[in-house]
């Protein structure tokens, strides 16, 4: 099944793919050709691949697409006065990319392409504009929506049903030829930035295809890491954690690694792999090239927004960038863990205690957490909601980075990448976002997380939306799992407690058969939203007086259950809202996640055979420059190898500890804030909280970089300590902060560091 898993070059021999030796030549053996095609069978079932008449209407669109912009781009010419000769050969030609061009894509799906015109039709006036109006005139396009101001210019609709994407490329040619080729570099002569980015997805789509070994087990096991990513609700760019483009390219790279495996080891070797990543080394298909355009391309050592990407996926095609920047803390800790359970199971799998079945288990978010963050948003008429939905999805993510930031990394967010809406409200949708404690950090006894501040900022940044209209609303609330809106579940009915054994059941009942509860026990949390002092006073007397109440109630319940008490109805039409955290009864699928694995005791993994139906053993081939001696088993040597390829090339790059609050806009939503002459007002919440604290936050110059701490007892001395860190690893200046006490503030350790430090200024000036 499948050809040779490395390409052939002109000589006949193998010519390596990826930027390291395979970890494992070895070939499929019986059980990888059974347990694949029962996951092809499951792929199949799930509905992910289309029928023969939809793939023919595709195509039929697809024509008929190629048809009307050549027909624009004729019009645009006659217009413009050229000459009828120049009109006639006025060409413009459409490409696909993203799921459709990879072979990935299911029913239903939307098509990205890419319409590559001459010099003479601009963007704004001819694409936007003539296109645009063509394009509304004709019956079959519906939902016309054009996103001219969007980081890549976008317009999009449906064609016959069909949903299209459609972005424009305006290269430095009279005439498009038919048979042009845009992977060539010399295409980015001369074009702007817009259409440098509008490329982009072509290119490295086409790059993708071109550099995995065998094309076929590459779009299997895609389709299904799509599907378990969807399954997990880790499927989701905009809200922090992957798109289609970062599956594809991590998909990518595992069958590089194994050129010559089948789907089903693929899964399992992308499960393991990546459990034992050390992000923030990059994953890349080839080489990142340098190019002779002078484009910026992603580049720790020299870009300083590259330092604070957590998750690099770097793109093929020049110019390589990040695709995944938008990774957080929170999202990139949820990932891990999805990543360790997804190999927990696959090895289960090998020893026939577990099945695909078990893999796709759709995650309980509305078991997870006891306590979420509700977003109401709604608006006069579809075609605004659409608009106000796009825009509003755009800032999810920097109402989790703020949350983080300025609780100090305490409050854990969790944003469900879907929207839910309720039937009875028309043009309304909601979102939703679990929180918890950061867990395994010890509890001052009535803590509190006040959120106030960050909430209101967060609705005010997006209040300032350009095309915003009257009847464009937002709503935050904090809602306890046990009052979610029935409008979430399936059928709009609220399930009763699960009664089916899941593997994160079972694996939560093997932890506390084990003794290891303690990891389950909760903190509890206060965290207030947008409420008066007047009002949390009264509502803390009438706290008070419940728990006197209820005092003998909660004294019968367990230690590890935890006190479970309401401050007031979560969902209110008031401004008011008070939560109380108590993550005591949090799903089990965040209690039994574990820890990153310690890479330094890999070497001491247990062996394990892969069982079949009297199939032997699975003894994998490795290339001799990664082999492992004949002491370790094939878990082991490919642990060895997983760490050297980790350890190659950019073994000097660390992220900083946190990163930046706003590490890019979307890409889909950059230009639409309105802007007022100032930033939007910060919430000060070091002037609420009578006990030191200190946290990190990276300020970003446009001259040079520098790390900052805010203190509030011992000076500057952690801000001479990252500076220079900053001198020592990125060769920037040291740039002391004039509030540094030189006096007997400097004590132990932190002397000797300061004492050094003015030594080594005294030489650099």
């Amino acid at each position: 099944m499948g050809s040779s898993g490395l390409s052939k070059s002109n000589n006949g021999q193998q010519q390596r793919l990826g930027i390291t030796e395979p970890i494992s030549l070895g070939g499929p053996t019986d059980y990888d050709v059974i347990k694949t095609r029962e996951l092809e069978k499951y792929l199949e079932d799930a509905g992910l691949y289309e029928n023969q008449e939809e793939a023919v209407g595709r195509e039929e669109v697809l024509g008929r697409l190629d048809q009307i912009v050549k027909m624009w781009v004729k019009t645009i010419s006659r217009a413009k006065g050229l000459n009828e000769q120049m009109v006639q050969e006025a060409n413009a030609k459409i490409f696909t990319f993203g799921s459709y061009r990879l072979g990935v894509h299911g029913p239903g799906a939307d098509i990205d392409t890419l319409c590559v015109g001459p010099r003479h039709a601009s963007r704004d006036e001819d694409f936007f504009g003539e296109l645009h109006r063509m394009l509304s005139e004709m019956p079959e396009v519906t939902e016309l929506h054009p996103v001219p101001d969007a980081h890549v210019p976008v317009m999009k609709f449906k064609f016959n049903g069909v949903s299209i994407d459609l972005l424009y490329a305006k290269l430095a040619l009279w005439a498009i030829p038919e048979d042009l080729d845009i992977s060539q570099e010399s295409i980015l002569h001369n074009v702007d930035e817009q259409t440098v980015r509008s490329l982009n997805g072509c290119r490295v789509t086409d790059q993708i295809l071109r550099l995995v070994p065998n094309i076929q087990n590459f779009r299997t096991t895609l389709r299904c890491m799509r599907l378990w990513a969807k399954c997990r609700s880790v499927y989701s760019n905009v809200t922090g954690f992957l798109g289609g483009i970062n599956w594809a390219l991590l998909v990518a790279r595992i069958c590089q690694l194994f050129p010559n495996a089948l789907p089903n080891m693929l899964v399992s070797r992308f499960f393991r792999v990546y459990t034992q990543w050390r992000w923030p080394n990059p994953v890349l298909l080839c080489a990142i090239e340098e190019g002779s355009l002078g484009l910026q391309i992603w580049d720790p050592r020299r870009n300083p927004k590259d330092r604070f990407h957590l998750m690099p996926i770097i793109t093929p095609a020049y110019p390589c960038m990040n695709s995944s920047y938008n990774v957080s803390s929170s999202t990139l800790r949820i990932m891990t863990e999805e990543f360790q359970r997804g190999n927990e199971i696959c090895e289960a799998m090998e020893a026939s205690k577990a099945d695909w079945d078990t893999l796709f288990e759709p995650y309980p978010f509305f078991e997870a957490y006891k306590n979420y963050l509700q977003i109401d948003i709604s608006a006069e008429n579809a075609d605004d909601l659409r608009q106000w939905k796009g825009w509003v999805e755009s800032r999810h993510r920097q109402l989790m980075l703020k949350i983080e930031r300025h609780t100090y990394g305490m409050l854990q967010c969790h944003p469900h990448p879907g929207d839910f809406s309720d039937k009875s409200k028309p043009f309304h949708c909601s979102y939703f976002m679990g929180l918890q404690r950061k867990q395994g950090v010890p509890v001052n006894e009535g803590e509190q997380f006040d959120i106030r501040l960050t909430v209101e900022e967060f609705k005010q940044s997006v209040n300032m939306y350009t095309l915003w209209k009257p009847g464009m609303f937002i709503h935050v609330s904090h809602v306890k799992r046990r009052n979610i809106p029935n409008f979430v579940f399936p059928g709009g009915v609220r399930p009763s407690r699960p009664t089916k054994v899941t593997w994160d059941s079972k694996r939560s009942s093997e932890l506390k058969i084990s003794g290891n509860a303690q990891a389950e026990k909760s903190e509890e949390v206060k965290a207030v939203l947008f409420e008066g002092d007047d009002e949390r006073k009264r509502k803390r007397a009438e706290d008070s007086m419940d728990n006197l109440r209820n005092s003998k109630s909660f004294a019968s319940l367990s230690p590890s259950i935890g006190e479970v008490h309401e401050v007031r109805n979560p969902i209110s039409t008031t401004s008011s809202c008070s939560m109380k955290c108590d993550d005591s009864d949090v799903n089990i699928m965040s209690e039994t996640k574990s820890e990153k694995p310690d890479l330094k005791s890999l070497g001491g993994c247990p062996s394990r055979d892969i069982e079949s139906n009297g199939s032997a053993e699975s003894k994998l081939q490795f290339n001799p420059m990664l082999a492992a001696t004949d002491t370790y088993t094939s878990k082991d040597a490919e642990n060895v190898a997983i760490e050297k390829i980790m350890s190659a090339p950019y073994e000097a790059h660390q992220a900083f500890p946190e990163e930046s609050e706003e590490l890019e806009d979307d890409l889909e939503y950059g230009n639409q804030v309105k802007y007022f002459g100032g930033n939007v007002k910060k919430s000060n919440l070091e002037s609420s909280n009578s006990t030191a604290a200190v946290s990190d936050e990276t300020v970003i110059s446009n001259k040079e970089t520098t790390c900052s701490t805010r203190l509030s007892s011992n000076g500057g001395l952690e801000e001479l300590e990252v500076n220079l860190f900053n001198y020592l690893v990125f060769g920037k200046k040291i740039i002391l902060s004039s509030s540094i006490n030189h006096s007997e503030t400097i004590i132990d350790h932190r002397s000797q560091l300061f004492l050094l430090a003015c030594d080594c200024l005294t030489h650099l000036c």
